[in-house]
């Protein structure tokens, strides 16, 4: 009798290990089987992947990649303001009198300019920049660029204390060639690295600093403060006095401040100062005078960076932010729109 109940429980063991080993086997072949279209559902939803082969690629060959890349890097913009020159002349001559200069009182005979005597002139005017320029930015911090610009001007007549100084003319137009050097001053970037410093200093189980910390970081920040440096050649298209000319190169310097629309799109304005010098110069005479002119401006534009990423045209996609197609970067918006659109942001 012991003989044949230890051969059922031997085999009651025994089939509860066959059981639980089939058991096992059947589970872990339905999660194989429905592990498959979750995978495949987790790649791809409605023809959009969630991954990509490269954080940055926008076209199907490496060359594209690289282009549209370098593309993405370039701004074109368009500008236009109003300013005030300044121009300053240390008149000396071997012979004063034939230069245009009169005296202040018509009848003061005794302020005539002698020889070799300093006379120091003045004036002030008005100015109508417009610019048209492209740049390219370099890893965030630095930004090169040049263009062509051309200016609408009034001259007055150089004075001084006892004389007046004339041209033939009183309007001007100038174009200059330009290039320019610019340097981040601040923006987005350095707002977020300012505040994960300031907020080093509190603990990390201050969970109310932490979270505002959060936040202000999420923060959509569109300034952009860039000091820029500019550089270039006048050509002098109608003159004030066929006596002068511009035969050296000026330079300037002024803070960009701009404020972005979208990814692609920004206003910007920039008040600048440029140190120019003219040569007015008689046939008749060997010597020359210098015009020392300093201009203050103030511009006001409009930048649009060139799209690196193509427009999504694939029939059925609806999505209206940046997202991917066989590991390609689309845009699903205008670039005049914000492409990764937060709360309030949708329009």
């Amino acid at each position: 009798m012991k003989k044949v109940l230890s051969i059922l429980s031997l085999d009651n063991f025994c089939f509860s290990i066959l059981k639980s080993w089939c058991f096992n086997g059947l589970l872990l072949m339905f999660i194989m089987v429905i592990s498959v279209p979750l995978k495949a559902q987790e790649e791809d939803i409605f023809g959009i992947d969630t991954k990509a082969r490269s954080k940055t690629r926008r076209s199907d060959s490496g060359l594209g990649n690289v282009t549209r890349g370098i593309i993405s890097k370039i701004s074109l913009e368009l500008s236009g303001g109003y300013g005030q020159h300044y121009n300053n002349m240390d008149f000396i001559s071997s012979d004063p009198s034939v230069y245009p200069i009169s005296p202040v009182l018509e009848d003061a005979s005794s302020t005539d300019i002698n020889s070799g005597e300093v006379v120091s002139f003045d004036s002030k005017s008005s100015v109508i920049p417009l610019n048209a320029g492209v740049r390219i930015d370099l890893f965030g911090i630095l930004s090169v660029g040049g263009g062509y610009g051309r200016e609408f001007g009034n001259m007055a007549m150089l004075e001084s204390d006892q004389h007046h100084f004339n041209f033939s003319n009183d309007k001007y137009v100038f174009d200059k060639l330009y290039g320019t050097v610019g340097l981040v001053l601040y923006d987005a970037r350095r707002r977020r690295a300012y505040l994960n410093w300031k907020y080093k200093k509190y603990s990390s189980v201050n969970t109310y600093k932490q979270a505002e910390q959060k936040i202000r970081m999420r923060q959509n920040y569109p300034w952009r403060f860039t000091l820029e440096g500019e550089f270039g050649n006048i050509t002098v298209q109608e003159s004030y006095d066929a006596a002068l000319t511009a035969t050296e190169p000026y330079y300037g310097i002024g803070l960009r401040i701009e404020r972005e629309l979208s990814e692609y799109t920004k206003v910007f304005i920039k008040p600048n100062v440029e140190f120019r010098k003219f040569n007015y110069q008689l046939p008749t005479m060997e010597e020359s005078q210098i015009i020392d002119q300093n201009l203050y401006t103030v511009n006001i534009g409009l930048s649009l960076r060139l799209p690196g990423t193509k427009r999504c045209k694939i029939g059925g996609c609806g999505v209206k932010m940046k997202h991917l197609h066989d590991g390609i970067e689309y845009r699903g918006s205008s670039i005049w729109n914000m492409q990764n659109r937060k709360i309030g942001q949708w329009y």
